[in-house]
C-alpha cells in the first residue's frame, strides 16, 4: 500500500508544482540578434538576447518576472509569467529550427489585454546599438 502511494505521489508531484524554467527545447535556440515580426504587420523589430527564455516575454521584454514552466520537449515550450503590476501572460514557443521560432502570447500588459502571433528570425551577431536582454 505504501509503495502504491509513494508512486501515485510521484506521477502527481510534477503536475501540480509549477516549475521554474529549465534547459531543454530552450538550448537549441542561438543567442544573438533577433527579429521578432507580429503576424499581419510589416514592422520588425529586434531585440538582443543570450539566450532562448528571453523569447518567453515577448511583450515585456525588459522586465524581471517570474517564470513557470508549463511544458517543455525538444521543438516546444509553454511556459507562464507573472510581472507584479506591470503584467503577466502565457507564452508558446515552437522551435522550428535554432534560428526560427514561432511565438504565441497572451495576457495582460498595464492593464490592457493583449495577444500576439509573431515569427522570430536570428539576423546575426548582436550590434551595438541593439536592445539587449
Amino acid at each position: 500500500m505504501l509503495a502504491i502511494g509513494l508512486a501515485l505521489g510521484s506521477l502527481l508531484a510534477p503536475m501540480s508544482m509549477a516549475q521554474a524554467p529549465q534547459a531543454g527545447g530552450l538550448d537549441a535556440v542561438e543567442s544573438g540578434e533577433w527579429e521578432l515580426l507580429e503576424r499581419g504587420s510589416n514592422q520588425a523589430r529586434r531585440i538582443c538576447i543570450s539566450d532562448g527564455s528571453q523569447l518567453l516575454q515577448p511583450k515585456h521584454p525588459y522586465r524581471q518576472c517570474e517564470r513557470y514552466l508549463i511544458r517543455q520537449s525538444p521543438r516546444a515550450v509553454a511556459a507562464s509569467y507573472d510581472c507584479g503590476e506591470g503584467g503577466r501572460g502565457r507564452t508558446d514557443l515552437r522551435i522550428e529550427t535554432s534560428r526560427l521560432v514561432q511565438i504565441s502570447s497572451q495576457g495582460v500588459s498595464d492593464g490592457l489585454p493583449f495577444a500576439h502571433e509573431m515569427e522570430a528570425r536570428r539576423v546575426g551577431a548582436c550590434r551595438p546599438g541593439a536592445a539587449r536582454r
